[in-house]
């Protein structure tokens, strides 16, 4: 550590930028100087170009107004540069939210149920509760929500995006399937709650272990989701007591496959999901079931309603459709209750869909277009248990915000009620953005059906336009670009352009496996905020000299981490194909896989 190395916009040497009053009386800091220069560490010209990270070290003794305004004009452009021609992630940009500003000065914390107002007054609950009736209406739950009818509908506003509603719900679904229930007895001086697990009889020894099922295109917040709250897959279960014994034949898949694997459409193989799941619950394990609909890669939709279908009558002859669990109150150990549930969770990923398929649909029926919308997701299905949806993708919203929703009856119940706060606390995190709330609000109240239908179809015509153009690339550049489409979605995926491509269109990069080949894609999504122009300059790039002449980079820091991490497991550098560990050498080792990320897909590196 240096106090000589330079910092802060003017480049003086860290001491000089330390504030008088940080400084001991024998002249030695109170603080820690810098052990390397940051703003070399900090440095990635390839994806950070035309930011300069000294700009924006803070100096102790404060910014300069120049510095400040240097510093946000820079910042500004950029992002207002990036904004223009953004087309890779599904993120709508670009709708006037002019009217958060005036809320600024002050803090909106919707802490605790949004249905309870608490005492912490300064919120936006009321706006909160009729952004959820309206997806409650659209996703056709019964609403309003009523803490007295358990068919009503319950749900929050996620301070993150569906990465928080998938964790919500794979909480929710897990201490349903394991039987779990919260018991408060009012007649203590100071009430109590009481966690309660229900009673595993000897006959069932499976009863309460749920074992997990999703398919190798959904989002990996799902593979964190079953690590953070060690929810076991199937593919972790098979593994460590039935190798094997998969029912597909050979070893056990990480994940439930997709239709037609890497070069398919990204939906999942639902007659391979009902072999594996009839497996296991044909042993008495209960079945956590993600679908996704409107995946983060490809754009594809599981087929819910098929899926469903398929899986009650298999579920119903292992009994395993609803099933009676014994609950003992341990303030009353003479006085078990039996309680019916399902043996079943399903959860509905609709991060992108759930959103705006709806409006898809009404389109479709109004003669619109002639799209044809996929089948059924939501509530009116009576095997769906949650939905998520994420606000930032559609419509649109200037940070990450979603929706999570079940059925009141199937809510996970609130450890606690704190006085203090006034509201119980039934979220998945404490303090709550309230602005997302109004964001959200204000943007339905500026969008009726009509407008949102608008903004569908235009993004429909768009993909299909997008679609022919690169056809037509393909075609003048002589050239195979792997041109790929899910039908529905709003998610093209081609052949991966140079880096100033990819950075000039926020193109996102993935690297699939194509009848044994490893082929560098990336993929757009032309949402409703996306310009014709936009998209007719992109076709253009893509027809220059050396537009898919690529120089793929090794991520010599990433590979370093796997090395120094020592553990027996594939670790692939995909770009060179060099092969640090085998998860097959651990497993004849007498290694239990926990839980396998793949290296490639899905955002994976």
């Amino acid at each position: 550590m240096s106090q000589d190395i330079p910092y802060g916009p003017d480049r003086k040497p860290w001491k000089e930028t330390l504030s008088p009053l940080a400084i001991n009386a024998d002249g030695t800091p109170m603080v820690t100087p810098p052990s390397q220069d940051p703003a070399e560490v900090y440095s990635y010209p390839d994806l950070e170009r035309g930011i300069t990270p000294s700009n924006y070290q803070v100096p102790t003794i404060g910014f300069t107004a120049d510095h400040a305004r240097k510093a946000q004009d820079e910042t500004s452009a950029y992002v207002n540069k990036q904004s223009l021609n953004h087309l890779g992630y599904q993120c709508s940009i670009g709708n006037d939210h002019s009217q958060v500003t005036r809320y600024l000065h002050t803090l909106l914390n919707n802490i605790g149920d949004p249905y309870v107002p608490g005492h912490f007054t300064i919120n936006s609950k009321w706006m909160e509760r009729n952004v959820l009736d309206y997806y409650a209406s659209l996703w056709n739950a019964k609403w309003p929500h009523n803490d007295e009818d358990p068919e009503t509908y319950w749900g929050y506003v996620c301070t993150m995006g569906s990465s928080e509603g998938n964790l919500y719900a794979v909480w929710n679904g897990r201490d349903y399937l394991q039987g779990k229930f919260m018991m408060t007895d009012v007649t203590r001086k100071v009430p109590t709650t009481t966690y309660v697990q229900a009673k595993l009889t000897a006959d069932k020894p499976n009863a309460f272990t749920p074992v997990a099922f999703y398919s190798e295109d959904s989002h990996y917040s799902f593979t964190k989701c079953m690590a953070v709250l060690d929810v076991k897959s199937f593919y972790r279960l098979g593994t460590e007591l039935y190798p094997g014994q998969c029912p597909l034949g050979g070893d056990w898949p990480t994940e439930v496959p997709s239709e037609g694997g890497d070069a398919g459409p990204g939906s999942i193989d639902v007659d391979k999901l009902y072999k594996l799941v009839e497996f296991f619950v044909s042993k008495g394990y209960p079945a956590l079931i993600l679908l996704n609909f409107g995946t983060t890669f490809k754009g594809a939709y599981d087929d819910v309603k098929r899926a469903g279908e398929m899986l009650l009558p298999m579920l119903r002859k292992h009994e395993m459709d609803e099933r009676w669990i014994q609950v003992v109150d341990p303030n009353k150990p003479d006085d078990p209750k039996w309680i019916k549930r399902n043996g079943f969770w399903i959860h509905v990923d609709g991060a992108l869909g759930s959103t705006y398929v709806p409006f898809m649909k009404m389109a479709f029926n109004k003669g619109r277009t002639a799209i044809k919308p996929p089948p059924d997701f939501d509530f009116r299905l009576p095997f769906v248990h949650s939905i998520c949806g994420s606000g930032h993708k559609w419509p649109g919203a200037p940070w990450p915000l979603g929706i999570f929703m079940t059925k009141t009856g199937l809510q996970l119940l609130p450890p606690t009620n704190p006085d203090y706060v006034g509201s119980p606390d039934t979220t998945f995190a404490g303090s709550r953005n309230g602005l997302s709330s109004l964001v959200w609000w204000s943007f339905l109240t500026q969008y009726s059906y009509e407008a949102q239908i608008d903004r569908v179809v235009y993004s429909l015509e768009l993909v299909k336009h997008t679609y022919q153009e690169l056809q037509k690339v393909q075609t003048d550049i002589g050239q195979d670009i792997w041109i790929n489409y899910t039908p529905l979605s709003l998610s093209l995926w081609f052949k991966k352009p140079n880096d100033d491509i990819v950075h000039k269109y926020t193109l996102s990069p993935e690297s699939l496996f194509v009848d044994g080949e490893q082929r560098n894609f990336v993929h757009m999504f032309v949402m409703s905020n996306v310009a014709k122009e936009t998209i007719d300059s992109l076709m253009q790039a893509l027809r220059e000299p050396n537009a898919f002449t690529t120089a793929e980079k090794r991520d010599k820091k990433w590979v370093r981490r796997a090395r120094k991490a020592g553990v027996e497991s594939r670790i692939t550098d995909l770009h060179d194909g060099m092969i640090l560990g085998k998860a097959d050498q651990g497993l004849k080792n007498g290694v239990q896989p926990l839980f396998n990320w793949p290296m490639a897909g899905r955002g994976f590196k």
